[in-house]
């Protein structure tokens, strides 16, 4: 039988009770990272193992070391119920960043808490979303099926970018069509249009993954 991995609870509740019951005999640690409270009570967070009983400023932290150079931006015109899961998933790739486009308001159940753990940040349109990541030096990749779309299949992503994706139903707006850099598709072989704009984050990111991260 294949050991669990590292975000694999198995059975029985998630994550690890007080620290005197999951390591008896063992001293207590101490230092910045590790939460009083959590130690005291046990960790039931939905995070791998190596940061049970970290204060979550900890966890950001090492995370900063080592976030992958992509951002991710979603269009919150209708306010998008979708866009937890975009964090969410942001989180699990460790994007550099998460943008919301249009409506600062967004619905968070989805996204499990993992916007704790992630950099947010705000812009009123595309406009300013564009002006910041020309600041930046990132291109922008539209992610829609749209005519004269690149396959993501076959496209090539770049390193630093900024990966934006439209709302569910009216897809990515016609301002950040014209405004992106290029416009990748995703396959589709049903009789749907569109696939939920979710899992197509989920796609695209474990595209740029698959080019540019190195494995674990």
């Amino acid at each position: 039988m294949t050991a669990a991995g590292p975000t694999e609870w198995g059975e029985g509740a998630v994550g690890v009770g007080p620290w005197e019951t999951e390591h008896p005999g063992e001293p207590r640690p101490v230092g910045d990272r590790w939460d009083p409270d959590l130690l005291d009570a046990g960790d039931r967070r939905n995070v791998v193992d190596r940061y049970r009983y970290w204060r979550r400023e900890a966890i950001v932290a090492d995370l900063d070391t080592r976030r992958h150079p992509f951002h991710v931006a979603i269009e919150n015109f209708g306010h998008d119920a979708n866009i937890g899961t975009v964090v969410r998933t942001a989180n699990a790739f460790l994007a550099a960043g998460v943008h919301i486009v249009g409506r600062r308001r967004w619905n968070r159940r989805g996204a499990m808490v993992t916007d704790r753990y992630q950099h947010l940040r705000h812009h009123a349109d595309v406009g300013a979303l564009m002006e910041w990541a020309r600041s930046e030096g990132l291109p922008v990749v539209a992610v829609d099926n749209l005519p004269g779309a690149e396959p993501l299949e076959t496209a090539s992503l770049p390193r630093d970018c900024v990966l934006i994706f439209g709302q569910e139903g009216p897809g990515v707006s016609e301002d950040a069509r014209l405004r992106a850099a290029k416009t990748v598709s995703i396959a589709q072989f049903g009789s749907t249009r569109s696939i939920n704009a979710g899992v197509a984050a989920g796609i695209a990111m474990h595209a740029w993954i698959r080019e540019h991260a190195a494995p674990a």
